[in-house]
């Protein structure tokens, strides 16, 4: 029997497992150890590349372009255009003020302006603005026949088969010929449509009172039209004092209802890359981050060849593989957006008479911080990988992996009250409710109503027999009986992992040992810690002894419950010892009686406990 307890199935020796074990668990430290250096990295270069003067950037550009008002009457700003002549107001007004900076604020000339104009005395007006137009053509829509007579003239919402490419007006200008598209420019995603570049497009120029013309002329001669779907005006700045460019688009939509509806733009983009010192420490980051990435691949291709088709049952796994296609895409629109600015920047510059499209490069730059914000996401999800060395890490783990398909069978009922609820509300508040103008909205509206921001006067309002009843039963089905259904199931999940682990059943927790041995072993080889002795742990022992006589505790119930705790010591380090993990070990008559004596002293103590509870409601029932 001896002989079998030293060797496990198979004919493997229990001091090679161990030694395996050990082996493993440095492997996973190294491998985590790595990972939190990567990781650090990631950290410290996507900090890098945002700046807060971005923020404070596009708010004071915004609070110029966007809140700024017509001299004379202060409803009127870019944010309040409803109608074609608010919207000239505003170019002859706000934009044309915004935009010409000639003269210190006491109309003197403080510095040379080499021709160009300096916004709120610190941004260099990049070129010249742009404003360009989209229109579409007549009879693009069919009217009703019973109409035909009152209206002969149907212009439909914008799409590429709509757009009208012929020129109008007085033609002679580029303002009103159609100009062809450029390839490569993004197309832009407005309220009413998506549009794409080109149109009927003119520059500013460079004097205030020319510009000021410009827009009377156009505005005498009829520029915009009831064709007219959409107008950009896009301009770019520098600011050299944080090397910041910002690119600015401000959008008019005129849609086939009628009205003008505002949007806008601010791109605050750093895109002279490496200017300072610190500037080339984010570089060596960006370097590190692709030896990192080379590595990380070197390992994942091995793990492959040698797992196969096992390598991918794993969901860890999968979350490796998309991280790292997050990584290459990251370094590949972080190359393209680099070499880009190298091409483009010394064209964009070299004219100031042109307008200069930033807009290009910025739209680039957008993008690989999205991608990198994703990318740095994950990077953290991962860590949970690690999360075996911490029980209440792990606890959290067992219960979500434990609960998923209860979740799942849930999430199914859930999103088909949710959804029902979300069509209800598009068809009968769509027509007068912003927060349910489109079946989109609804949905996310739904979500802020289970969070407590809703809107309950403009739902009544819109219907005063169905919005009661809407929000009502919503609330009463969704918020408190699905949500707590979703709670319960989360609840009763993790009381089950809690008491597995109460009793034992849990997984291993050996790297979080062997950092804390590592860490206790350093501490004392520094001298900052002295090493346990038998004697601080019998005199332990002597102070938890003396501590319970002093709450009333007799001898035998102290002896008692030490005896039981060394029980407990020895049966926990022979059962509960992750050190070996066998399939069977045998169980001698020796250790088969420690455990029976073990059961009977509990037996004992509920005993014990028992009678003092008895006792306890016996003196409660007297006292009543």
């Amino acid at each position: 029997m001896a002989e079998a307890s030293r060797w496990h199935l198979g004919g493997t020796p229990k001091h090679k497992l161990h030694y395996r074990k050990e082996v493993e668990m440095r492997t996973t430290l190294q491998e985590f150890l790595l990972y939190l250096i990567f990781l650090i990295n990631l950290c410290i270069l996507t900090f890098g590349m945002v700046n807060p003067h971005m923020y404070y950037l596009n708010k004071v550009m915004s609070s110029l372009f966007l809140d700024t008002s017509v001299h004379g009457e202060e409803r009127i700003n870019f944010k309040s255009i409803r109608s074609i002549t608010d919207f000239w107001k505003f170019m002859e007004g706000p934009l044309l003020e915004g935009l010409y900076w000639d003269s210190w604020y006491n109309n003197k000339n403080l510095y040379d302006l080499k021709n160009s104009s300096r916004i709120y005395y610190e941004n260099i007006l990049l070129g010249v603005p742009r404003v360009r137009q989209l229109k579409v053509r007549n009879n693009t829509c069919k009217v009703h026949s019973s109409f035909q007579s009152l209206m002969n003239e149907c212009y439909d919402k914008y799409t590429s088969e709509n757009e009208d490419l012929s020129d109008f007006g007085l033609k002679y200008d580029t303002e009103w010929k159609y100009s062809a598209p450029i390839i490569n420019s993004p197309w832009h995603w407005g309220f009413t449509g998506v549009y794409r570049n080109g149109g009927y497009i003119f520059t500013l120029p460079k004097s205030k009172s020319e510009t000021l013309n410009k827009f009377i002329n156009l505005r005498m001669n009829s520029w915009i039209t009831r064709s007219t779907r959409v107008i950009f005006i896009d301009f770019s700045l520098y600011n050299a004092n944080v090397n910041l460019f910002c690119i600015i688009r401000l959008v008019a939509e005129f849609p086939a209802t009628g009205g003008i509806l505002t949007s806008w733009q601010f791109y605050s983009v750093k895109l002279l890359r490496y200017v300072s010192y610190y500037d080339y420490f984010i570089a060596s980051c960006e370097i590190t981050f692709c030896i990192f990435l080379i590595v990380f691949t070197t390992q994942e291709v091995l793990k492959i060849k040698e797992f196969k088709s096992a390598y991918f049952k794993s969901s860890w796994n999968w979350l490796e593989l998309l991280l790292l296609v997050l990584c290459f895409v990251a370094v590949f629109f972080n190359s393209y957006c680099n070499i880009q600015t190298f091409l483009l920047l010394g064209q964009l510059l070299k004219s100031t008479e042109k307008y200069s499209d930033f807009y290009f490069l910025a739209h680039w730059h957008i993008y690989y911080n999205n991608i990198i914000a994703i990318t740095i996401f994950f990077a953290w999800i991962k860590i949970f990988k690690f999360i075996s060395f911490n029980k209440t890490m792990s606890q959290l783990s067992s219960t979500l992996s434990r609960c998923i398909k209860d979740i799942v069978g849930f999430a199914i009922m859930f999103f088909i009250i949710f959804f029902a609820y979300a069509q209800l509300g598009f068809l009968v508040f769509g027509s007068q409710v912003d927060d349910f103008s489109t079946f989109q909205n609804s949905i996310f509206t739904q979500f802020r109503i289970v969070l407590g921001d809703f809107n309950f006067a403009g739902i009544q309002q819109a219907s005063r027999i169905l919005g009661p009843i809407y929000f009502i039963t919503f609330i009463f089905f969704v918020f408190f009986v699905l949500l707590n259904m979703f709670l319960a199931i989360i609840n009763d999940t993790y009381s089950e992992v809690k008491a597995d682990y109460s009793i034992g059943r849990r997984p291993d927790f050996e790297l979080g040992k062997m950092i804390k041995k590592s860490y206790h072993n350093a501490l004392e080889k520094l001298k900052l810690k002295k090493p346990e002795t038998d004697e601080d742990k019998k005199r332990k022992s002597r102070d938890l002894a003396e501590q319970a006589r002093r709450e009333g505790f007799d001898e035998k119930e102290i002896q008692s419950a030490e005896q039981m705790k060394k029980w407990k010591e020895r049966l926990e380090k022979k059962y509960y010892s992750t050190e070996i993990q066998d399939d069977y070990q045998p169980v001698t008559q020796q250790e088969f009686r420690d455990l029976f004596l073990y059961a009977v002293e509990l037996e004992k103590e509920l005993h014990y406990v028992s009678l003092k509870l008895n006792r306890v409601m016996r003196k409660v029932s007297a006292l009543q």
